[in-house]
């Protein structure tokens, strides 16, 4: 079983920027794939962005592009997302999760992936 632990939300202001973090308790971390999800009241569970094992490829959702960069510490057991020149439809709480189990194409696809963190609130208002 793997342990994530999201960190780094807080109320900011449009235009400011954040860095999440997502650390993990699991040895098999460098293995899977690594996604950031997140949801606003009343709507579904999105894909923000995600970084693949085999290659490093990145993913991002449209909405983010420009704005946030995935990375991962495969040293450290850590992933962050860097949030940048925030707006206040980026209001949610963020989740990180691990254990993917896709094959081939973007890896933002909630339904693939096996653990999860408790979410980390981020609140962007004026």
């Amino acid at each position: 079983q793997v342990q994530l632990v999201e960190s780094g939300g807080g109320l900011v202001q449009p235009g400011e920027s954040l860095r999440l973090s997502c650390g993990s308790s699991g040895s098999t971390f460098e293995y899977y794939a690594i996604g950031w999800f997140r949801q606003a009241p009343g709507k579904e569970r999105e894909g923000v962005s995600c970084v693949r094992s085999i290659d490093g490829s990145t993913y991002y959702a449209d909405s983010v592009k420009g704005r946030f960069t995935i990375l991962r510490d495969n040293v450290q057991n850590k992933a962050y997302l860097q949030m940048n020149s925030l707006k206040s439809e980026d209001t949610a709480v963020y989740y990180c999760a691990t254990g993917y189990t896709g094959h081939g194409g973007s890896c933002l696809d909630k339904s693939d992936y096996r653990f999860w963190g408790q979410g980390t609130q981020v609140a962007v208002s004026a």
